[in-house]
C-alpha cells in the first residue's frame, strides 16, 4: 500500500532528480528520421512593397494555421520553458508495469512533439489557401527547419509572400426583374465593402450573404438563407483585378424565395404542473388560450406580441417577441413556430407556446464578498422570492443577509473583523409606474422598485450601528447603451446603538468626524446614468455619472412653515448636502488578449443648511484593493494630512468630500485561467472645508499634484469565467504626507512600500 508520505518523498525526489537531469539529452529516444520540434522561429510576412499593406487579420489567420505547441510551451508556438521535465522523463525513465515509480512517470511523462507531427509541408498548403480567400492569388508560404547544436532539434522558420493584392473593379449585382432581385441590390448597393476598390476577401463576401439574408428575413422571405447568393470572380477580363457578378444559386425551389404575410397568431400558455382546463379569449394581438387556473395579468402577452395579422412577416418580430417574454422572468420554457397557411398561400401562421416558471423560488448562497473599502470575508444570503405576485411579472424578494469581514492590506488586524446582518425586502414591477413622458426603450426591460430593510453593523471595540433605509426607484434604458436610474425618494436612518470609549475619545478629538457619525436622517433622490458601449471588439467605454441631494425639499417645506434653526424629522436632526460623482472606463485591446484598461474618477459632496458635515457614510476615501492598491483603504488622505503616530484610530479620519482617481492597467493571459496584470494608480482625497484637526486637508490648486499618491505593482488573476479571484501587491512610490524622506520617491522603505490585497473581480 502506497503512503501519502511515499508519494511526498517519490515526489520530492523526482523534482530534485528533474532538476539535476534537466541538461540531459531530450532526444535520446527518438528514431533515427525524427527531429523534435521546439517551436516557430518566425513568422515572416512581406508585402512587395511598403505602400501595400498587409490584410487585417492576416497575420493572425496564419499564426493560428502553424500555432501547435511545442513541449512546455510558455507562449505557443514561440518560447518555451527552460525545463522540460516531461521530455525528460521521457527519454530517461523506464516505465515499470505497476508501482508508485510507474504512477509518477504517467503523471510526468510527456511525449515529444516531432516535426513529422507538426507537419510544417501541410501548414504551407493552408497559408497558401489563406491567401486565396484575402486576395493574394499570387501569393505563396514556405518553410526552413532551423537546427542549432544538435541536429535532432528544429524550429520552423515560415515566409510569407503576400504578392500583389486583387482588388474589385466592377460588380454586378442581380437582374431588376422582380421584387425580391430589387431588394437584394438595394441591400447590396448600401455596403460599405461591396465597392469598387476593395480587397478581395472570402470571409468579406460571407459577411455580406449573412447580412442581405437578415435584411431579406425581416421583409417577408422567411425561408431565405445566405447560401442562396452566390458569387461568380473573374480575374481574366482585368488581369490583376477581379470582376465580381451577384448570382441566385439556380436549385431553390420557388417555394423558398416566396415573401409571407402573417396569417392568425395563437399563444397558449400551460401551467408549471401541467393539466389545468384551457380558457380562450380573443386579444387585440391574437387568440390567447390560458390553462386554468393560473394567474396572468390581462394585456401582458398582447404587450409582448409584436406580429400583426396581415402583415409582412419579419423575423425581427420574432426575436423580439421572444425576448419580451424572456424577460418577464414567469415563463420556464417559450417556442415559437411558425409554419405555411393550409388554405391562403404565402400566409405563415405563428404559433406561440409559454409554460409557466414555479412562482416561489427559494436560495441559500454561501460566497465571498470583497468591498470597494476592502473587506474581504465568507457570507450567505437566504432569498425567498414570488416572481409573479398580481400575474404581471411583479417580483417579491426578501433576503435575509449575514457577512463576518476583514480587512485586507498591510497594517489590518483583527481589531477591524466586523459582522453585518441584514434583512431586506423589495417589490418590482416590470414597467415604469410612471409618467410617458419619461423617455424609455421597449426592446429593453424597465424596472419600478419599492424597498425596504434593516441592517445592524457590529465594529468590535468601537460601535453597534443600526440602519433602516426605504426606497422608490426607477430603472429604465432609453437607448441600447445607456441606463438610468432615478430615486424618487430614499430615506435612511442612521442610529448609534452603543460606542465605545475608546469610539468616543476618537469623536471628541474630532468633531467634524463626530458630527459626520451622528444618529440622523438621510432622506434624498437620486440620479444615476450609464453609458455602456463597445465600439467593436477592440475598443469600450463605460462613463457613470451620478448626482444625490439629501434634505433639501424637507429643509423647504421647513422654510416655508416658518421654522428657523436646527430642523428635525420625527425627532431627530436630517442631513442636508449635494454630492456628484463620475467614473470613467476605457478597455482598449492591444492585441489578442492583452488589454490596456484605464480609470478616472472624481466626486465631490458638500454640506449646508441643516448639516455642518456631510454623512460619514457618504464621504469619499481611497486606498485598498479597487482604488490605490499600494495603500490599504483610509490610509492616504485628506490631502498631506497624516495622522500623527500616536494616534492609532486615525483610520476614521481620512476621508474627504473631494476625490480624483487615475488608473491605468495593463492585462494580459499567462497560462489557461491564470493572468496577470501590471498597474499604475494615483489619487487622495481631500476636503472642501478647512478642518483644523487636519491640517492639510483641505483642496488647493497650488498643491494638488503634489498630494496624489502614486503607487504601481503586479497582481494574478484567476479567471474561472463566474468568479475572480484576484491579488494584487502594491507597490509605493510617492506618499502626499512628509514622511521624512526628500524627492518624489519619499517612501521610508521598500518593504513598508509593499500592500497586498486579496480580492474578488476585477478592480474596475
Amino acid at each position: 500500500m502506497i503512503t501519502i508520505r511515499q508519494i511526498l518523498l517519490a515526489a520530492a525526489a523526482a523534482a530534485v532528480m528533474a532538476l539535476a537531469g534537466a541538461s540531459c539529452s531530450t532526444t535520446k529516444r527518438l528514431g533515427p528520421d525524427d527531429i523534435l520540434f521546439t517551436g516557430v522561429k518566425k513568422i515572416d510576412i512581406s508585402t512587395p512593397s511598403k505602400e501595400q499593406k498587409e490584410a487585417p487579420g492576416l497575420a493572425d489567420a496564419v499564426k493560428s494555421a502553424v500555432n501547435v505547441a511545442p513541449n512546455n510551451a510558455l507562449y505557443s508556438p514561440y518560447l518555451r520553458w527552460p525545463f522540460p521535465l516531461g521530455l525528460w522523463v521521457y527519454n530517461n525513465w523506464s516505465n515499470p508495469p505497476k508501482g508508485l515509480k510507474h504512477w509518477l512517470y504517467e503523471k510526468l511523462v510527456a511525449e515529444p512533439v516531432l516535426i513529422s507531427d507538426v507537419r510544417p509541408e501541410v501548414r504551407v498548403k493552408m497559408i497558401d489557401e489563406i491567401l486565396d480567400n484575402n486576395g493574394y492569388f499570387r501569393g505563396n508560404a514556405s518553410y526552413e527547419l532551423i537546427q542549432g547544436k544538435n541536429p535532432k532539434k528544429a524550429r520552423i522558420l515560415y515566409t510569407v509572400k503576400t504578392g500583389p493584392e486583387y482588388l474589385i473593379d466592377s460588380i454586378r449585382l442581380l437582374p431588376d426583374t422582380c421584387h425580391l432581385n430589387h431588394l437584394i441590390d438595394s441591400v447590396a448597393s448600401r455596403s460599405t465593402y461591396l465597392v469598387a476598390g476593395s480587397r478581395y476577401c472570402t470571409d468579406s463576401l460571407a459577411d455580406e450573404r449573412v447580412r442581405i439574408a437578415n435584411a431579406v428575413r425581416n421583409r417577408g422571405y422567411y425561408f431565405f438563407k445566405p447560401e442562396y447568393i452566390e458569387y461568380l470572380a473573374d480575374s481574366t477580363i482585368t488581369p490583376g483585378s477581379i470582376a465580381l457578378h451577384m448570382t441566385l444559386a439556380s436549385n431553390v425551389h420557388p417555394s423558398l424565395l416566396a415573401r409571407y404575410t402573417t396569417g392568425s397568431i395563437t399563444t397558449r400558455v400551460h401551467r408549471n404542473q401541467g393539466g389545468g382546463t384551457p380558457d380562450t379569449i380573443m386579444t387585440r394581438r391574437g387568440m390567447l388560450i390560458q390553462m386554468k387556473p393560473s394567474r396572468l395579468r390581462d394585456g401582458l402577452i398582447p404587450e409582448c406580441i409584436t406580429f400583426r395579422n396581415g402583415r409582412i412577416f419579419s423575423v425581427r418580430d420574432m426575436n423580439r417577441t421572444q425576448t419580451y417574454l424572456s424577460r418577464l422572468g414567469i415563463f420556464n420554457g417559450i417556442e415559437i413556430n411558425v409554419m405555411p397557411d393550409s388554405l391562403q398561400k404565402q400566409v405563415l401562421n405563428v404559433e406561440i407556446d409559454c409554460t409557466f416558471d414555479a412562482p416561489l423560488e427559494a436560495s441559500i448562497e454561501v460566497n465571498a464578498t470583497s468591498k470597494s473599502n476592502s473587506y474581504l470575508g465568507p457570507g450567505v444570503d437566504l432569498r425567498l422570492t414570488n416572481h409573479n405576485v398580481f400575474g404581471g411579472g411583479e417580483q417579491l424578494s426578501v433576503d435575509l443577509t449575514g457577512s463576518y469581514e476583514w480587512q485586507t492590506g498591510r497594517g489590518r488586524n483583527s481589531v477591524f473583523n466586523s459582522y453585518e446582518v441584514g434583512l431586506n425586502a423589495s417589490l418590482s414591477f416590470p414597467r415604469l409606474l410612471a409618467p410617458r413622458f419619461i423617455p424609455r426603450s421597449r426592446r429593453q426591460l424597465n424596472w419600478t422598485r419599492i424597498s425596504l430593510g434593516a441592517d445592524v453593523l457590529n465594529r468590535p471595540h468601537y460601535f453597534n450601528m443600526a440602519q433602516f433605509n426605504t426606497s422608490f426607484t426607477y430603472d429604465w434604458r432609453a437607448s441600447r447603451h445607456v441606463t438610468n436610474s432615478l430615486t424618487l425618494l430614499k430615506l435612511t436612518y442612521i442610529n448609534l446603538i452603543r460606542t465605545t470609549t475608546e469610539f468616543d475619545s476618537i469623536m471628541d478629538a474630532n468633531q467634524a468626524i463626530a458630527q459626520s457619525f451622528r444618529s440622523q436622517f438621510i432622506p434624498q433622490m437620486q440620479y444615476n446614468y450609464v453609458y455602456d458601449r463597445a465600439f467593436d471588439n477592440n475598443n469600450s467605454i463605460n462613463w457613470q455619472f451620478t448626482i444625490q441631494e439629501a434634505g433639501n425639499i424637507f429643509w423647504a417645506i421647513y422654510r416655508a412653515c416658518g421654522k428657523k434653526g436646527e430642523k428635525e424629522l420625527f425627532g431627530t436632526p436630517f442631513s442636508q448636502f449635494v454630492k456628484g460623482s463620475t467614473q470613467l472606463v476605457y478597455n482598449r485591446r492591444l492585441w489578442g488578449d492583452n488589454w490596456l484598461v484605464s480609470r478616472v474618477a472624481i466626486g465631490a459632496a458638500h454640506a449646508y443648511g441643516n448639516a455642518s458635515q456631510v454623512p460619514y457614510s457618504e464621504q469619499f476615501y481611497v486606498g485598498g484593493a479597487n482604488s490605490i492598491r499600494a495603500f490599504t483603504v483610509r490610509s492616504i488622505g485628506p490631502g498631506s494630512y497624516r495622522v500623527p503616530e500616536d494616534q492609532v484610530n486615525g483610520y476614521f479620519d481620512q476621508t474627504g468630500t473631494f476625490k480624483f482617481e487615475f488608473n491605468v492597467e495593463y492585462r494580459f493571459p499567462i497560462f489557461g485561467p491564470i493572468h496577470g496584470a501590471v498597474f499604475l494608480d494615483s489619487g487622495n482625497v481631500w476636503l472642501l472645508k478647512n478642518d483644523p484637526d487636519r491640517p492639510g486637508g483641505q483642496l488647493r490648486a497650488r498643491t494638488f499634484f503634489k498630494d496624489l499618491a502614486l503607487g504601481t505593482g503586479a497582481g494574478l488573476r484567476l479567471d474561472i469565467g463566474m468568479l475572480v479571484v484576484r491579488g494584487d501587491l502594491g507597490i509605493g512610490i510617492h506618499a502626499p504626507y512628509e514622511t521624512g524622506k526628500h524627492g518624489y520617491y519619499n517612501m521610508t522603505s521598500f518593504k513598508k512600500s509593499l500592500a497586498f490585497h486579496l480580492a474578488i473581480g476585477y478592480p474596475f
